[in-house]
C-alpha cells in the first residue's frame, strides 16, 4: 500500500497547485487523476479569464487577494511564463436589460471593495475601438486579466513534482475508507493508499467520490465551449465578456484569439461520458463575437472543443474540510470560475491539509451551507 501525509484526488489546476503548495511545506504528497493526460478536464478547457469583477461577492476576497498577490509573481515562482497579462476587462452590454445586470454585478462588487464602475459606449471603444457601435455600456474593471490555463496548469504540476510530489495518471478513484471514523484510504482501480489528509478536487467527479462516504455536493455537469482562431494582427489585450455571457475570451501572446461560451442546447441528448463539441454552439459562439467585433467576422477558427464545468447549485464552489469526515477536504463545484483564484485556492487547501488556519476566511464555502433547515 503506498502512502503519503497528503492524497490529492484530481489533477487539474486546483489539485496541481494544491500538491505544489503542500509539497513546498514539506509534507509527501500523492496525486491521482482517472485521466492519462493531467488537467484534461476544465483547466485546460476554459477562457483563461483572471478575474474580479462579474463574480459572487463570496468569491470576491479569493479573486482579489490572487490579483495582488499571487498572480504577478506566479511565473517566476514557477519558472513558467503562464502568459498572465493585467489589462483589464470589459463586460459588454447594447441595451437597457444588460446594463441592469451589468449595474447590479457592479453595484456589489465595488461595494466590496473592488475597483469597478460603469461605463459608456464612447468610454468603452476609447479603451478597446474594435468594438461594435452599438456597444451603449460596460463594466470596466482595470486590475482584470487573463493568463494560459494550460500552461499555468502545468507549471503547478511541473513544480510540485521538482518538490517531490509523486503524480499516478489514468488511475479512477472509485472511493474514500474510513478507519474508526477517520478517513484514512483512497481505492482506486489500481491500488488502495493511505494519508493522513485527502483533498478531492475532481470537478463534478467529486460528487460520486465523496458520496461513498455519504456527503452530497449538490453540482450539475455543463457542458462548454471553445474556439480559437489563426493568428490575427495585434489588437487589444482586454478579457472580454458579455452581460448575457454569450462568449468569453482574449486574444493570446501569440496573436489568436480564444473565446468559450454555450448556446444552450449543449446538454440536450448527449452521451455525458464524451467530451463532444455541438454543431450548435461554435456557430452560436461566432455570431455573438461578430456581432461584437465585426473586425473578427473573416477570422478563421483552427479549432473548436469542448468540456465540462461543475456547477453547483447556487454557483459558488465547496472548498474546505468536511466536519462529519475527519481528514477530508473539499474542493469543487467552481462553475467555471475556477481557474482565476486557483492559486489561492491550491495554497488555502494546502494550509488546511497541513492543519494551519487559512489565510483568508473560508466559512462562505463550507459544504454544510447545503443541510436542509430544521
Amino acid at each position: 500500500m503506498k502512502s503519503a501525509d497528503v492524497i490529492i484526488c484530481g489533477a487539474g489546476i486546483i489539485g496541481c497547485a494544491a500538491a505544489y503548495y503542500t509539497a513546498k511545506a514539506g509534507r509527501s504528497v500523492i496525486v491521482i487523476d482517472a485521466d492519462e493526460i493531467i488537467g484534461n478536464g476544465g483547466s485546460s478547457r476554459n477562457g483563461g479569464g483572471v478575474r474580479q469583477s462579474g463574480r459572487d461577492v463570496r468569491e470576491l476576497p479569493l479573486a482579489m487577494y490572487g490579483v495582488q498577490n499571487m498572480w504577478p509573481t506566479l511565473s517566476q515562482e514557477l519558472g513558467v511564463d503562464v502568459e498572465y497579462h493585467q489589462d483589464g476587462n470589459l463586460r459588454l452590454g447594447r441595451n437597457d436589460r444588460h446594463k441592469e445586470i451589468l449595474e447590479g454585478l457592479t453595484q456589489k462588487a465595488a461595494g466590496a471593495g473592488l475597483d469597478v464602475k460603469m461605463i459608456d459606449g464612447d468610454q468603452v471603444r476609447a479603451i478597446n475601438p474594435y468594438l461594435a457601435e452599438d456597444v451603449t455600456c460596460a463594466s470596466w474593471c482595470p486590475t482584470d486579466g487573463h493568463a494560459n490555463p494550460l500552461k499555468a496548469t502545468m507549471a503547478f504540476f511541473m513544480a510540485a513534482r521538482r518538490l517531490g510530489a509523486v503524480f499516478y495518471s489514468g488511475e479512477k478513484v472509485l472511493g474514500l475508507k474510513k478507519e474508526r471514523g477517520v478517513l484514512r484510504y483512497v481505492v482506486t482501480d489500481h491500488d488502495t493508499y493511505s494519508a493522513e489528509k485527502v483533498i478531492v478536487a475532481c470537478g463534478y467527479e467529486s460528487r460520486q467520490i465523496l458520496q461513498t462516504v455519504s456527503i452530497d455536493v449538490p453540482m450539475t455537469k455543463d457542458l462548454i465551449e471553445c474556439l480559437v482562431t489563426e493568428m490575427e494582427p495585434k489588437m487589444f489585450p482586454q478579457m472580454l465578456g458579455t452581460a448575457d455571457a454569450d462568449f468569453y475570451g482574449h486574444q493570446t501572446n501569440h496573436g489568436s484569439f480564444v473565446f468559450g461560451g454555450e448556446s444552450g442546447y449543449e446538454n440536450q441528448n448527449l452521451d455525458f461520458n464524451c467530451m463532444t463539441t455541438h454543431s450548435i454552439t461554435a456557430p452560436a459562439i461566432c455570431r455573438g463575437i461578430m456581432k461584437w467585433i465585426p473586425r473578427l467576422g473573416n477570422a478563421k477558427i483552427v479549432r473548436t472543443w469542448s468540456g465540462y464545468e461543475d456547477a453547483s447549485a447556487d454557483r459558488v464552489p465547496v472548498i474546505g474540510p468536511i466536519d462529519e469526515v475527519p481528514g477530508l477536504i473539499a474542493a469543487c463545484g467552481f462553475t467555471g470560475h475556477g481557474f482565476g483564484i486557483s492559486p489561492v485556492v491550491g495554497q488555502i487547501l494546502s494550509q488546511l491539509a497541513c492543519d494551519e488556519k487559512p489565510m483568508l476566511d473560508i466559512s462562505e464555502f463550507r459544504y454544510d451551507r447545503f443541510k436542509a433547515c430544521v
